[in-house]
């Protein structure tokens, strides 16, 4: 609690943690490029910390041509061999695989249903779900909810998309606050 603010146990350090709990984590994402990047983020985090992925986040971006769907759909072998050298990625390659099959159903989806933010946001009816967690044991790993969402991607095609990493997927594009209901950001949010 370096300037008095409250935050969730985890946010406190180190700074990368902080700034993406005070800036970016539970705040609702409506921009398809950013979804992609999380949905593509949260894939790579299985297995591994999220620290991890989110200190590779400035070379994800690069790798990944500012996860930009239309391009990552478009990646060949060349390319994929290319970010299999890349020592700023998580190199596994199931997850890049994945991150080129995601990126096409990606486009699908944002063909049927205008955008994927349109999809997406449907299962929330459109609005953030308010957690009312105060510590981390309270906040479950998925939900109801999650695994609809993963159940119904899986169907579509999607990997790396199972219901730990949706619900996480969630709380990070703020289709739910799971801050705690003692962190300012909590309080930010739920006054809106």
């Amino acid at each position: 609690m370096l300037d008095n603010k409250i935050r969730c146990l985890w946010a406190d350090t180190p700074p990368t943690f902080r700034d993406y709990h005070d800036f970016e984590w539970g705040r609702p994402v409506h921009d398809d490029q950013k979804l992609f990047e999380m949905l593509i983020l949260e894939g790579a985090q299985a297995g591994l910390s999220w620290i991890t992925v989110l200190k590779k986040r400035e070379a994800y971006r690069i790798a990944f041509d500012g996860f930009d769907p239309k391009i990552v759909s478009l990646y060949d072998d060349a390319k994929i061999e290319e970010l299999m050298a890349n020592e700023g990625i998580v190199r596994n390659r199931l997850k890049i695989n994945s991150a080129i099959l995601n990126a096409k159903l990606f486009l699908e989806v944002q063909k049927q249903y205008g955008s994927f933010d349109k999809f997406i946001w449907q299962y929330v009816d459109n609005k953030p779900i308010i957690g009312h967690f105060e510590k981390l044991e309270d906040m479950p790993a998925s939900t109801p909810i999650s695994d609809k969402i993963s159940k119904d991607l899986k169907k579509m095609g999607f990997k790396f998309i199972g219901s730990t990493i949706i619900y996480a997927f969630m709380q990070a594009t703020g289709m739910v606050n799971d801050h705690f209901t003692d962190c300012f950001v909590y309080e930010e949010l739920t006054a809106k």
